[in-house]
C-alpha cells in the first residue's frame, strides 16, 4: 500500500474534477441516467445495471424502456408474474439475473417499503446485488462515496497507473487505486463519468488518448504501452458439449415444451426438450430414452450452435409426432402462441431451426 501512496500522490491532485468538467460536456445520455441537477431513480439505476452485467449499452436500451413501460415501479415488479419477467427478459442471457431482478423486487417492497437501502452493506444483502451492483447503486442513486469498478474502470486505471499485471489478479490492486481518485464530491457523476471515459475515449483498441483529459497525467500514455493494457490471462479453450433436442408436435401442430429446473443453467425458463449436454455425441437410439413423448423420430438436417461462458453447445434437433399427447411430458403451446413463452435465446434457435427445417 506505501507503494500505492507514492504513485497516487505524483499524480496531479485535480484529476477527479477534471474528468467530472469533461463528463459535463461529454457525458453521454442514456435512458436510466437523471438528467444533469437531478437526482437519479434508485429503481432506474438498479435496473440498468442489473440488465448491463456482461451486456452492452446498446443491446439494454430497448430492454429497459420496455420494462419500464410495462412495471414503471418496483412495486410493479414485485407483483409481476415470473414467467412474464422471463419472458421479456429473453435475449438478455444469464437468466438467474431476471429470477434474482424479480425476488430483489419482492424484497424491496416487503421489507423495504419499496425503498431501495442506500449503503453498500446493506444492498448487497438484495437478492443479486453483488459489491459492483452495490457500489453502483449507492453512488449513483444517494450520492454515496464509493468505488464502482466495471469493466470501463479496470481499463482506465490499468493505463492510467501502468499496471502490468494481468486480470484478473490485478483486481483488487486496480481498485484500491480507482478509490485513491473517487471523490467525495459527486461520487456518481464520478462513476459514470469513467464508465463514459472507459467507453468513448480510453476504449479496449485504438484508444482516443488525445481526448483524453487524463492524457497528460496517464502514466500508460508515456510509455506508449496504453493499447494493451489492462493485461490479461490466455483464456483458455472452450469445451464443446452435445446434445439431442426433440421438436415433439400434436396432430394440432401444437409443440411440446418443459420447464427447466429453477437451479442452473437457463433455470427455470422453458426450452425444447433435450438430452443431457455432455462431451460425446448421442446416438439416436440412446437419446430416445430422454425423449418426452414416443414418436417416430426423424434427424432434422443441420445443427443449432450456441455459446455459453465456459463452453460452446451443439444441438441436433429431431422431429416427431407425439403418438399419445396426453402421456407427453410437458405442457403443449400453439405455435403461434412460442413467442409469449420464456423461451431462452438458445431455445429460440432451436424453434427457427425446427420450423425451417421439419415443414
Amino acid at each position: 500500500m506505501r507503494n500505492l501512496d507514492r504513485m497516487s500522490c505524483a499524480l496531479p491532485t485535480d484529476l477527479a474534477d477534471r474528468l467530472l468538467a469533461w463528463y459535463d460536456r461529454h457525458g453521454r445520455t442514456l435512458p436510466w441516467r437523471a438528467p444533469p441537477g437531478r437526482q437519479a431513480n434508485p429503481y432506474h439505476v438498479w435496473l440498468s445495471e442489473v440488465m448491463l452485467q456482461q451486456t452492452t449499452v446498446a443491446a439494454v436500451g430497448p430492454y429497459f424502456r420496455a420494462f419500464l413501460d410495462r412495471w414503471p415501479t418496483v412495486a410493479a415488479l414485485a407483483a409481476a408474474p415470473l414467467d412474464e419477467v422471463l419472458a421479456s427478459w429473453a435475449g438478455l442471457g444469464y437468466y438467474a439475473r431476471a429470477r434474482n431482478l424479480h425476488r430483489c423486487a419482492q424484497v424491496v417492497t416487503e421489507h423495504h417499503g419499496g425503498r431501495f437501502p442506500e449503503d453498500e452493506e446493506a444492498l448487497r444483502d438484495l437478492p443479486g446485488v453483488g459489491d459492483y451492483t452495490a457500489a453502483a447503486i449507492s453512488a449513483i442513486a444517494f450520492g454515496r462515496r464509493a468505488v464502482v469498478m466495471d469493466g470501463n474502470i479496470e481499463r482506465v486505471m490499468a493505463r492510467l497507473f501502468a499496471v502490468s499485471d494481468p486480470l484478473p489478479g490485478a483486481k483488487p490492486r486496480l481498485k484500491a487505486l480507482a478509490g485513491s481518485l473517487t471523490p467525495d464530491l459527486r461520487p456518481g457523476d464520478y462513476a459514470q463519468a469513467a464508465m463514459d471515459l472507459g467507453a468513448t475515449v480510453c476504449t479496449p483498441k485504438k484508444p482516443a488518448c488525445v481526448l483524453c483529459p487524463w492524457r497528460d497525467a496517464c502514466a500508460g500514455c508515456r510509455a506508449g504501452v496504453a493499447e494493451g493494457l489492462p493485461a490479461k490471462q490466455p483464456k483458455a479453450e472452450r469445451p464443446i458439449r452435445q446434445g439431442i433436442a426433440f421438436w415433439t408436435v400434436r396432430n394440432d401442430g401444437a409443440v411440446l415444451l418443459r420447464r427447466r429446473p429453477d437451479e442452473g443453467l437457463l433455470g427455470g425458463m422453458m426450452e425444447i426438450p433435450s438430452t443431457a449436454w455432455r462431451g460425446q455425441p448421442w446416438t439416436l437410439p440412446e437419446a430416445v430414452a430422454a425423449a418426452p413423448a414416443q414418436a417416430a423420430w426423424r434427424d432434422l438436417p443441420g445443427l443449432v450452435e450456441h455459446g455459453f461462458t465456459h463452453f460452446r453447445l451443439r444441438l441436433t434437433v429431431v422431429a416427431g409426432q407425439a403418438r399419445s399427447p396426453e402421456l407427453a411430458r410437458g405442457l403443449w403451446c400453439p405455435l403461434d402462441r412460442l413467442g409469449e413463452q420464456a423461451l431462452p435465446t438458445l431455445m429460440r434457435k432451436v424453434v427457427r431451426h425446427a420450423l425451417a427445417k421439419a415443414y
